[in-house]
C-alpha cells in the first residue's frame, strides 16, 4: 500500500507545475495535500478512482487539506472537534477497518514566533485527539508538521535555533509524540541518513544548494511497525517548496 503527503503551496499554482503528471506518476492509494489554498469550488480535479475529501479553511487562500484515496472510508471526519482549531482546515481523518488515517497541517509558529503559544496549546490537543483514536484501533497520520526534529533534519541547525519550526518548544513536542507511543518512520528506516528534506526556501536559491528542512512526515502507531515497508523523500519532484514525501506499508 502506497501513501503520499505533499504540502503543495497553492494547488492552483502547482497544477500549473506538472501536479497531474506527478499526481499520475506516484499512483498512491492515498494521496494526501496540505496547503491547498482553496475555497469549495474553486478548482475541479477530474481524478478517476479515487474518492475525494477536501476541509477548507475559512479564511480565503489558506491552508487547507484534501485526501484523495481509491478505497472508500467506513467514516470520514475534518478537524479535531475543538472549536479553536476548526475553523483552517487542517485536518481530515479516515476510518478504515483496521487503521485511521489523518493528515494534518501543522500551525506554523510564524515570523517572531507569535503564534508559538498557540502552536504549544494545538500540539496537546492534537495528540490527545491521536491518542483516543489510537486506543480504537492504530493511527497513520501524515502531513507538513511544521518542525524539523532533530539537527539531522536542516542543513543549518545552528542558525535556526530560534526560529519557527526548531525552537526547543516544538522540537520537545515532537519528542513527546514520539515517546506516546509513534515512529517517525522516515527515522525508522534511515536513522542516520542526512541531507535529505522535504522544504526549501523560495529565497536565497535553497534548493539548489539543498538547504531545506525535513518537516513533512509519515508517523504511525508503535503497533504497526510490522507493516512498515519503506519511506522515501520525493526531492526530484518539484512543483511546491515542499516536495512529496511516502511511506510503503505491507
Amino acid at each position: 500500500m502506497k501513501l503520499i503527503s505533499w504540502n503543495v503551496n497553492g494547488l492552483r499554482a502547482c497544477m500549473g507545475k506538472n501536479f497531474m503528471e506527478d499526481f499520475q506518476k506516484l499512483d498512491a492509494d492515498i494521496f494526501c495535500l496540505q496547503e491547498t489554498k482553496l475555497q469549495e469550488g474553486q478548482i475541479a480535479l477530474d481524478l478517476p478512482g479515487y474518492h475525494q475529501y477536501w476541509n477548507y479553511a475559512e479564511k480565503k487562500g489558506y491552508s487547507g487539506t484534501a485526501i484523495f484515496t481509491k478505497e472508500e472510508p467506513l467514516s470520514v471526519s475534518y478537524g479535531i472537534g475543538i472549536e479553536e482549531h476548526d475553523h483552517e482546515g487542517r485536518v481530515i481523518t479516515l476510518e478504515y477497518p483496521d487503521f485511521y488515517f489523518i493528515t494534518v497541517y501543522t500551525p506554523n509558529s510564524q515570523d517572531g514566533l507569535k503564534r508559538l503559544d498557540y502552536r504549544m496549546k494545538w500540539e496537546d490537543d492534537f495528540l490527545a485527539y491521536i491518542q483516543k483514536l489510537d486506543e480504537q484501533k492504530p493511527v497513520i497520520w501524515c502531513g507538513d508538521l511544521n518542525v524539523a526534529h532533530q539537527e539531522i533534519d536542516l542543513k543549518n541547525p545552528k542558525t535556526n535555533r530560534k526560529n519557527a519550526g526548531f525552537t526547543d518548544e516544538e522540537r520537545a513536542k515532537m519528542t513527546h509524540v514520539l515517546e506516546s507511543g509513534f515512529i517517525d518512520t522516515f527515522r525508522y528506516f534511515y536513522p542516520d541518513t542526512e541531507g535529505i528534506y522535504s522544504w526549501w526556501s523560495y529565497r536565497f536559491k535553497a534548493r539548489e544548494k539543498n538547504a531545506g528542512w525535513r518537516i513533512d512526515y509519515f508517523l504511525v502507531s508503535e503497533r504497526l511497525r510490522d507493516r512498515l515497508e519503506d519511506a522515501k523523500i520525493h526531492t526530484e519532484i518539484f512543483g511546491s517548496d515542499h516536495c512529496p514525501v511516502e511511506l510503503d506499508l505491507k
